[in-house]
């Protein structure tokens, strides 16, 4: 479960006219200032934040390459200065109309360039596009296939050819000839997947792709899903006259898996050999990759209760394999893309939080431990890259504060840990080139929208801002805006919470205050923050969210996100202490936050709301039944309300089977506690939802009637998850404003 572009991203303050150099607090104060409309949040571009789109390193660490007004232009690091147009917007026309590029990327030696146009998404991560195959050389574009849309096509490392999928297969494309080869063709819709991922794959282990070129070109590793025994959910896709029927595979909690196979394809002989992965069916494969050892792939795989995760090398021409690696966790077992093969084929590097803390360790080819990189209580959240030649590995972590992220580096010997971002406050979120001499840096803090720039990878000193969002910095100085405080407190557990609050700008201690607490409180997974507590702030609906608490304060509201047990960035036991039992200690924690700010003399302890989306709705829907005598009012969007509804991987993961564990399932589902609603509550879905069903909703609206509670609810047709396009979130988000200012 991941709305983490929407619902999780932190939601932070700007800290009004400080904002802007050079405009004195005094002049900025003395100007009329506007106020926040659900407008200029949401249908128009008054706060839109700028970055910097299309940005591609090249093999050279001078220049990198982005799209500019339709055209691919390259740019030296060291000034940020345009060098040269690698293809111009007229040499993308095809019979006289221009394409409209989604993206691209270069083969090996930079003459071949795939442009993607005409994406269609499918989930989260998945979608299907036309590819262009364009020589610099001849200036000639050409499309990839005439079969119809692709999927994920990737060059080979020599540039020689192109593997993609469509409808379920594989396929290579000889770019000499143009000749287009199936790797596979056993593909049929809901049976047989090659070459991508099943839904839960696809949302819960973070990826869609699935087939992978070797180093040396020769083989193309795939997965392969057969996902016939797996049960289909069926939606209905209302708008016709007769509403359509939408089938696919989802495996909810305690269903059968999809049985996943990997395969190794050698492109000459085009013979394909099937990798050894155990006699378990039911397992996961949650990664696969090729490691710097010629014909040597590595497989991950993983117990269905998530707690065993074994690393295998294999021989990807006789399918042999043998475990290298075994990593243990009483609850589960992280899983990211953090296991980093190293020239010269002799170690790799692996994070593990077997110390309770998620740190660096490296082993050599057998998977022997040589030592820990690094140690202490804080945990890294990426590996940004490694420099062969210094032995430096870079790296992403909390060690600053649970609250913030930065850039950091240490030797392979343990030594020399430096950190490499900009001393002070604030998140860092780092794309760092191949040869890690100079890497992208987008840098936020509470109050300060992103800034965008190119640094040195060694040193962290800056060569050039590319965006700075002045812009918006300016437009939010005309906008008397709260500020936001971090504040923590301790549970009477004894339990130390972080949280956030934002107060209206013209805050009086001598008044009492309604407050709406904003929650999410789930589980981490692998690198992925579930934080709603972080000093950062960013673009998009980050900053929209945000802006929208902004305008609660502005009429007269307190807003305060607190962050309960179970979710990231403090450790294994903070993170792991809900596991086998989701729900119970975060509703307490998010009434225990409700009971410190009922403390606070400028809080009226009466007027105490709460909403969130997707786990923050199953969190606000437990807090409006379990704790129904702390809230006057909630909002729960696109809610889990009962965990047997949900995924097995997710679901699982925290609360093994619901045959092993019944009453983690039902013991904190808000169906189960409807009779105790009290307060006012809207309850929002949509019914083009994939990955938390309307049946989750229509299941707690069943549960209130049978307990004769008032409710309301708000349904929109056919959105997914997110809930939007076109005029989705302005009506969603008038709805609930309305909500708030009626109930609360």
């Amino acid at each position: 479960m991941r709305l983490r572009f929407l619902a999780l991203a932190a939601l932070l303050a700007a800290n009004g006219p400080a904002l802007v150099p050079g405009l004195t607090p005094t002049l900025a104060h003395a100007q009329q200032k506007l106020p926040l409309t659900l407008e200029d949040i949401w249908a128009k571009p008054t706060f839109r934040s700028a970055s910097v789109p299309g940005f591609n390193w090249m093999n050279d660490g001078r220049y990198y390459s982005a799209l500019d007004n339709g055209s691919l232009v390259q740019y030296e690091v060291t000034t940020g200065k345009a060098v040269q147009t690698l293809v111009t917007a007229a040499e993308l026309e095809l019979a006289g109309a221009a394409l409209k590029v989604d993206g691209y990327s270069f083969n090996a030696n930079e003459q071949k360039i795939l442009f993607t146009t005409g994406t269609e998404p499918i989930y989260r991560r998945s979608a299907r596009a036309s590819y262009y195959v364009f020589d610099r050389g001849t200036k000639k574009l050409t499309p990839l296939s005439a079969g119809g849309k692709q999927g994920y096509a990737t060059f080979s490392p020599d540039g020689q050819r192109v593997a993609f999928t469509r409808d379920n297969n594989v396929y290579v494309t000889d770019l000499a000839t143009m000749q287009e080869t199936a790797v596979t063709t056993n593909g049929l819709k809901n049976n047989i997947i090659n070459g991508s991922a099943d839904w839960v794959y696809e949302e819960e282990f973070g990826f869609a792709q699935g087939f992978f070129w070797s180093p040396d070109s020769k083989q193309i590793a795939f997965y392969t899903f057969d996902e016939s025994q797996v049960p289909e959910y069926d939606m209905q896709e209302w708008g016709g006259l007769y509403p359509k029927e939408y089938r696919f595979k989802y495996p909810k909690a305690g269903e059968k898996n999809s049985v996943v196979l990997v395969s190794s394809y050698d492109v000459a002989s085009a013979r394909t050999t099937k990798m050894d992965v155990g006699p378990v069916a039911d397992q996961y494969i949650p990664r696969v990759q090729w490691t710097r050892v010629p014909n040597t792939l590595s497989i991950q795989r993983l117990n269905r209760l998530q707690n065993k995760l074994e690393i295998l090398h294999g021989d990807a021409t006789t399918g042999k394999t043998k475990v290298v690696l075994t990593d243990t966790n009483p609850a589960y077992v992280e899983i990211n893309d953090d296991l980093n093969y190293l020239e010269g084929g002799k170690q790799f590097l692996f994070t593990s939080e077997k110390d309770g803390y998620q740190h660096l360790y490296l082993h050599d080819m057998d998977g022997k431990p040589v030592r820990q990189l690094t140690k202490g209580n804080w945990e890294i959240s990426a590996i940004n890259g490694f420099d062969a030649k210094t032995g430096f590995v870079y790296y992403t972590s909390t060690e600053g504060s649970a609250l913030q992220r930065h850039l950091y580096r240490v030797n392979l010997s343990g030594k020399g840990k430096e950190r490499i971002s900009e001393n002070g406050p604030g998140t860092d979120v780092v794309n760092m080139s191949p040869d890690t001499k100079y890497f992208l840096n987008v840098h936020s803090a509470a109050g300060v929208p992103a800034v965008t720039s190119l640094r040195e990878g060694g040193t962290g000193k800056l060569v050039k801002t590319l965006e700075d969002n002045a812009k918006l910095k300016q437009t939010l100085t005309q906008y008397d805006l709260g500020k936001l405080e971090f504040i923590t407190f301790k549970t009477t557990e004894g339990v130390e919470l972080n949280a956030w609050m934002i107060k209206p700008s013209n805050f009086d201690p001598a008044k009492k205050y309604p407050v709406l607490m904003h929650v999410y409180g789930g589980p981490s997974f692998g690198s992925s923050s579930t934080q709603t507590v972080l000093d950062n702030t960013g673009g998009g609906t980050a900053l929209t969210n945000y802006l929208w608490h902004q305008m609660l304060a502005e009429k007269g509201y307190i807003v305060v996100s607190v962050e309960n047990r179970g979710t990231s960035g403090r450790g294994s036991a903070f993170r792991k202490a809900t596991y086998a039992n989701l729900g119970k200690l975060e509703t307490i924690d998010q009434g225990e936050g409700a009971k410190y700010l009922a403390t606070l003399p400028y809080v009226d302890k009466s007027r105490i709301g709460i909403w969130g989306w997707s786990y923050g709705g199953y969190m606000t829907s437990l807090a409006m039944t379990k704790n129904a005598d702390l809230f006057k009012m909630g909002i729960a969007v696109a809610p889990v309300t009962n965990w047997r509804y949900y995924d097995t991987v997710y679901t699982e993961r925290y609360l093994k089977t619901p045959q092993e564990n019944p009453g983690g399932y039902d013991d904190n589902s808000p169906v189960q506690f409807a009779q105790n609603m009290r307060g006012k509550f809207l309850l929002v879905h949509g019914t083009g939802d994939d990955n938390v069903h309307f049946q989750n909703s229509i299941a707690f609206v069943d549960a209130l009637i049978k307990a004769n509670k008032d409710y309301q609810t708000l349904y929109y047709p056919n959105r997914n998850h997110g809930i939007s396009g076109g005029n989705t979130r302005l009506h969603l988000y008038r709805q609930m404003t309305n909500f708030v200012l009626q109930n609360l």
